[in-house]
């Protein structure tokens, strides 16, 4: 299965903090951008930061959660499904990055069809990312 990059884009409160938090602190190389928007290139997706300035200085975009595996999974959210080993590099380094998870690293569905691992923080501006990963993309994606 070919997968193709998806584009999404996300609100933000600030431009200069989304800068320090996608660029600085989780190493999301920057693409294109003007004064009130921001591509990130991550994992090979396009996400993009757009401005709203009626979230304020301290605002953020509300959230739901919804039950998943005994936890409240933030709806809506957004990220990457990636292999077992980049997702164990990209989980350690975000040690001493992300402090607060929504919910913390671990193994989802364990034993199961499907078995992933998980994590899920989200930004300054409250946008919600799920980061997972399987041993084999193909063959656990779409597992019931």
């Amino acid at each position: 299965m070919a997968l193709t990059p998806f584009h999404i884009a996300v609100a933000v409160r600030d431009i200069a903090e989304t800068r320090d938090f996608y660029g600085n602190k989780l190493g999301f190389s920057e693409g294109r951008s003007a004064e009130n928007w921001v591509d990130w290139n991550m994992f090979g997706h396009q996400f993009v930061t757009h401005l709203n300035p009626e979230l304020g200085p301290e605002g953020k975009v509300p959230a739901l959660y919804n039950p998943v595996d005994n936890y409240g999974v933030p709806i809506p959210h957004c990220g990457v499904i990636m292999q077992f080993e980049e997702w164990e590099r990209f989980a350690k380094s975000l040690e001493g990055v992300i402090t607060n998870y929504i919910i913390e690293p671990y193994i989802r569905f364990k034993g199961l069809p499907g078995e992933q691992r998980t994590l899920f923080f989200a930004d300054p501006s409250g946008n919600a990312l799920e980061f997972k990963g399987f041993r084999n993309i193909e063959d656990e994606l779409f597992k019931a």
